[in-house]
């Protein structure tokens, strides 16, 4: 019988007795649970029950706690809340709090709860059975509405927040123009004139909209506490609104510098100007330094660059705490406090990922594919589970102690408890020599190879498994993009087996490739591929070789499998598999933890140099370098949490295996199979995509079709077009029965 369990049965006899105690507290309570005492299933069910209301009511919250912090942003460049916010600022003066606290209050912990609250929805949302998680379609979301070659592929929802954001900027540029012209005084200092006057106070307020973009500017980038996975949005998705708010970031912040500098030019104070570094006020040095950063930046990380020197861009991107730092002292520590809250998370983000890539493990083995490519299988603990489509990151210091790279993990955790896989295809520089390393041991008359340490952060994944709640499945892979779909194949599979959970029906699989050995990358599906007795699932494969004209069968194909080369490592440099991340409830804990500490040590500063009492005049820098200090102790209790739980989980590890659960092919089964000749391959080209979707629903009879695919942005810009065409009939009202096509767009590279 499945059950909970209680750290006692003392303290259990007191949780069934209580009935005041709310149903949210015994399921965090459940969630440390140690000494195993049974709870009854009834019990379980009712537990169950409650989690959908507290989702509801925790979204309700999160949109509450957004809406108020969006609301800030609309009331602050208004006259009404500037004197508002003036007197509570006086008012807060003296207390331990000081204005401080205020601003952080308001200002900061708004967006900080979010991800706290956002945490423990994701912690439920685990706990949610899988059958209500599949009650909640997003067709509207997931399909495309603007198809792109500069932007990009938009949904419905991307558009409106964009023009949301857009419309949200020319309203503050607007009203702060607005009172500012409405009260003009001249500048006596510079003696400037009407236009001048008015054309350097449009230069600062283009300072304000670059400040609105850095205030998002890093969530979109968080890995590890990703607030942006509430909306069901990974890292590698949510990358280019990262590159959007830069950009704009940038463009903003070069009006604002250029502007000032206009102004000093025509009146010939650049000279006075440049080099100044107030004591109080704006420190325009800092803002030269915060300027000159950032486009250094922003052109190393253009595509022209980033692709072709990548070391330049990843290491001119550390760049960014100059550019944080300075530009503190230049808008100061009021400024500073509505950007903090991307900033506090992305610290404590950085940390934990090198936390959680501490120590490292090593590399069991590695499987030489013909195609040049190589699958890499790494340890992991039997406790960590991940869906498919998840993403690993990678660094392995003997070829490079600084560089990461990601990677979609192609097996599933479901059918393998003690190892994961990746598969490199070998092009790059790192990849090549990844490659070379593991190639030239091939010949070795050695048992093993010499041990490959690796450090390794996530998996990185969905919190669902979405693909599992349509009637069908198009999946469309070119090259190396197969790699999430293996591990989509294996987890359908599995659970098909096991017969627990609703699966699509039908699945096509549609694979481009340059050269007809790539099909070897298919290799872990070939169970799959051969067992289609089940009236419940059938997978279909069509294979388009582009660069040859002609070739062999797939059952000639599929033999060649058999030139798969297996190289075992030794594995005594480390004894560690790879734990995962902490859990959402510790990753809320954390970051409760932290801000409270900041707030706190804040409080500290504010009481011993700003108390009213003495009130005596440090410089702007001095107050800014508190917060700097308040920020480093809090980000470090933090740190110091986060090592604790590393700690134990490496003291409760189990020994890693060195063996791979790896299911053998019988020749005689593939020789005597005819579900190979189910499946097609074409030479000379590309499919024609439209009449793949023209067809596929008659071959399926299934009326919602999850599209998936991965791989060049060519193909996925083809087959989201034909999503958005097929599906507009839905849209306008057309039949119900029509074939509905939701697009999914899968990434595991930047």
């Amino acid at each position: 019988m499945e059950c909970f369990s209680l750290p006692s049965t003392t303290l259990y006899d007191s949780f069934q007795h209580s009935q005041c105690l709310p149903q949210i507290y015994v399921i965090v309570f459940l969630s440390y649970r140690r000494n195993k005492v049974p709870i009854p299933q009834h019990q379980v069910q009712e537990i169950d029950m409650a989690i959908p209301f507290l989702l509801v009511v925790l979204k309700l919250l999160m949109i509450l706690v957004f809406s108020g912090w969006v609301s800030l942003w609309l009331l602050k460049p208004t006259e009404v809340w500037t004197q508002k916010w003036k007197g509570a600022e006086e008012g807060a003066t003296t207390t331990v709090f000081g204005y401080n606290g205020l601003d952080f209050a308001v200002y900061s912990f708004p967006l900080i709860a979010l991800a706290i609250i956002g945490f423990i929805y994701l912690e439920l949302k685990q706990k949610e059975p899988r059958s209500r998680q599949l009650r909640s379609p997003r067709k509207a979301l997931s399909n495309p509405l603007v198809v792109n070659s500069y932007v990009g592929i938009l949904s419905a929802v991307e558009v409106l927040a964009v023009s949301l954001f857009v419309l949200f900027l020319a309203w503050t540029f607007y009203t702060r123009i607005s009172n500012d012209y409405r009260k003009m005084m001249p500048v006596k200092n510079m003696k400037l004139n009407m236009w001048q006057l008015k054309s350097f106070r449009a230069a600062v307020r283009f300072g304000l909209l670059a400040e609105a973009c850095l205030a998002l500017l890093l969530l979109p980038i968080l890995r590890g506490l990703a607030i942006f996975r509430i909306l069901g949005i990974q890292f590698e998705a949510s990358v280019k609104y990262h590159v959007w708010l830069g950009t704009a970031m940038i463009l903003f912040a070069t009006l604002h510098g250029a502007g000032t500098f206009f102004i000093w030019g025509v009146k010939n104070h650049i000279q006075d100007e440049m080099w100044r570094w107030q004591k109080t006020g704006r420190i325009y040095l800092a803002g030269e330094i915060t300027l000159v950063t950032g486009l250094v930046i922003w052109i190393t990380s253009l595509p022209q660059i980033r692709r072709r020197q990548f070391e330049i861009f990843y290491y001119t991107h550390h760049l960014y705490i100059v550019f944080l730092v300075f530009y503190l002292f230049h808008g100061g520590d009021r400024h500073f406090y509505m950007v903090f809250p991307g900033i506090f998370l992305f610290a404590l983000d950085k940390l934990l990922r090198i936390i959680q890539s501490r120590p490292e493990t090593c590399i069991l083995s590695a499987r030489v594919f013909p195609c040049k490519a190589i699958e890499l299988v790494l340890p992991k603990d039997p406790r960590l589970k991940y869906t498919p489509t998840s993403v690993i990151y990678m660094k392995i210091p003997s070829i490079s102690k600084l560089q990461w790279h990601s990677f979609s993990v192609s097996s599933s955790s479901s059918v393998d408890d003690n190892t994961m896989s990746v598969i490199v295809k070998c092009e790059g520089g790192w990849t090549s020599s990844l490659y070379n390393m593991v190639h030239t041991e091939l010949g070795s008359e050695a048992d093993r190879m010499k041990c490959i340490p690796v450090a390794v952060e996530g998996p990185y994944g969905p919190t669902s498994l979405d693909f599992l709640r349509y009637d069908s499945l198009l999946l469309v892979a070119g090259g190396i993009g197969i790699t999430p779909f293996l591990s989509i194949l294996q987890e359908v599979e599995f659970v098909q087996s096991s017969g627990k959970k609703r699966i699509p029906s039908q699945i096509q699989l549609i694979y481009v490739v340059k050269k007809s050995q790539d099909i070897c990358l298919l290799e872990s599906v070939l169970p799959s591929l051969l067992n289609q007795k089940s009236e419940q699932f059938h997978l279909k494969l069509k294979v388009f070789v582009t660069q040859e004209q002609s070739g062999a069968t797939i059952r000639e194909l599929v033999n060649e499998f058999s030139r798969v080369e297996t190289v075992n490592f030794d594995i005594q440099c480390s004894k560690y598999a790879t734990f995962g991340l902490e859990r959402p409830l510790w990753m809320a804990a954390i970051i409760g933890l932290s801000s409270i500490v900041f707030l706190i040590v804040l409080c500290c500063f504010n009481d011993a140099f700003f108390h009213p009492v003495s009130k005596p005049k440090y410089p702007s820098s001095v107050i800014d370098l508190l917060l700097i200090c308040s920020f480093s102790i809090a980000i470090m209790c933090g740190t110091f949490v986060a090592i604790v739980l590393r700690w134990r989980k490496l003291q409760k590890g189990l020994p890693i295996s060195s063996q791979k659960s790896v299911k053998e092919i019988k020749p005689s089964l593939l020789e005597s199979s005819h579900a190979l000749e189910e499946h097609e391959i074409h030479f000379g080209g590309r499919p024609k995509l439209q009449d793949v979707f023209s067809q596929f629903p008659n071959e399926t009879g299934g009326s919602d079709v999850g599209v998936f695919v991965c791989g060049p942005e060519g193909m996925k810009e083809s087959v989201a077009s034909l999503c958005q065409m097929k599906s507009q009939g839905i849209r306008m009202g057309a039949q119900s029965k029509k074939p509905y096509f939701s697009f999914h767009s899968l990434n595991f590279t930047l």
